[in-house]
């Protein structure tokens, strides 16, 4: 219900705002801009598909070898004890917490390509424990939450958009993005628990949050002792490192069980490309969507407002040009690193704004497009407060992001 409102709100807004630009300003193009920008995103929502669909069937497929080999079970039974503490509705040892953890360690490692599948994959398996199926389950709000908030561990992609564009440390942002994602998932966590009366004041969470704050505090001291081309160059290898291992892993794993390794694999690259052409639709509603709200000039208008805003309190307002990327990050992913691409080029990547545009977009993930990409891929209509929780993550995100960028770059 709360994604068909902000729905609704983008084609309104957007035709208010472009009527008074007519009336007002002159702007007899607006029209035929805001037009063409819906074909172009429709035709965006389609190419995205089409190239998920691909990866879609590697990983499904790669899954599928896990599934059949039992190795899945055995991560599974594994991560219960933790797992069940965030997820108390999914049975203890069921397969899909299996699922949820390679999605985890793909996102937190920047493998969004990997990410998706994995993460699809869990939703699936979620739906299928979901006595309402038109309606987002507990297990589903907090998965998508922890999706959302964007932990990530190596943000490869922000780094090598710096270096392209001529920074001269492009990873002085990389322990900024590291503590303000790190919150963003906290927060949202939080906020899922609350709405949904998880105890999180237990031996299994409090150790799993004091090991991954220490693991973090090692990390970020490691990367500190590294020079730039090092930290670049290891970033990638790690992360390129463990990913083959997994495929290799699973192929491995159905050898040792005598699975037709093959056929399991084909089995489920044929859900991929089942699955890449059901998320279509909800794809193209949010990207035309978002395209109108943005090219009718009202996210401008926004920015400018809040600027205005902040200066009449005394505030510092060097962050305003930073903000157009932190709010399009909700929105789209390749929209919010067009701005922080565009923010760069135009202030320099070393600039105040340009690092901390960057620290914004690696503060948490694209909210609605993973909303309306995991929930359509399993036709969840009813999303309870998932909208409310990743948005409480995606706000605390942002504003850890601001905060932390003045204490590092101001």
């Amino acid at each position: 219900m709360v994604l068909n409102y902000i729905w609704i709100a983008f084609f309104v807004i957007a035709f208010v705002v472009a009527v008074l630009r007519l009336l007002f300003l002159g702007d007899t193009e607006i029209f035929t801009a805001i037009m063409n920008s819906t074909f172009d995103s429709s035709k965006t929502a389609f190419e995205i598909s089409l190239g998920l669909t691909g990866v879609l069937a590697l990983w499904l497929g790669i899954m599928k070898i896990g599934e059949n080999s039992g190795l899945i079970n055995t991560l599974a039974r594994f991560l219960s004890p933790v797992l069940c503490r965030l997820f108390p509705d999914i049975p203890k040892g069921h397969p899909v917490l299996g699922s949820i953890f390679m999605n985890m360690s793909a996102n937190m490692l920047g493998l969004d390509n990997a990410a998706t599948p994995m993460g699809l994959k869990a939703m699936k398996e979620l739906q299928a424990l979901n006595p309402q199926k038109d309606t987002a389950s507990n297990p589903m709000i907090m998965f998508l939450v922890i999706n959302t908030s964007g932990l990530i561990i190596i943000p490869i992609s922000i780094m090598v958009y710096r270096a392209q564009l001529g920074a001269a440390q492009p990873t002085d942002v990389f322990i900024p993005i590291l503590i303000s994602t790190f919150i963003s998932t906290l927060a949202g966590i939080t906020a899922v628990s609350i709405a949904q009366k998880i105890n999180l004041i237990n031996k299994a969470i409090l150790t799993l949050i004091g090991g991954l704050s220490l693991f973090f505090a090692g990390l970020i001291y490691l990367f500190t002792t590294l020079s730039r081309q090092e930290m670049g160059s290891y970033s990638t290898l790690i992360a390129n490192l463990i990913l083959f291992t997994i495929i290799l892993l699973f192929i491995i794993s159905g050898i040792r069980k005598k699975i037709n390794v093959y056929d399991a694999f084909v089995e489920g690259a044929k859900e991929g490309f089942t699955t890449a052409v059901r998320i279509i639709p909800y794809l193209v509603a949010f990207l035309v969507g978002i395209a109108v709200f943005r090219t009718s000039g009202a996210m401008d208008y926004l920015i400018n407002a809040i600027g205005y805003l902040v200066g009449l309190t005394g505030m510092d307002t060097s962050f305003v040009g930073a903000l157009p990327t932190a709010l399009m990050k909700s929105l789209s992913g390749s929209g919010a690193n067009g701005l922080m691409i565009d923010t760069m080029k135009q202030m320099g990547p070393d600039s105040f704004v340009g690092r901390m545009s960057c620290v914004v977009r690696g503060a948490s993930d694209t909210t609605f497009y993973i909303l309306a990409v995991y929930f359509g891929s399993v036709g969840i209509s009813k999303t309870r407060n998932a909208v409310t929780c990743g948005l409480i993550a995606d706000f605390t995100g942002i504003l850890a992001a601001l905060l932390i960028s003045y204490l590092f770059f101001f």
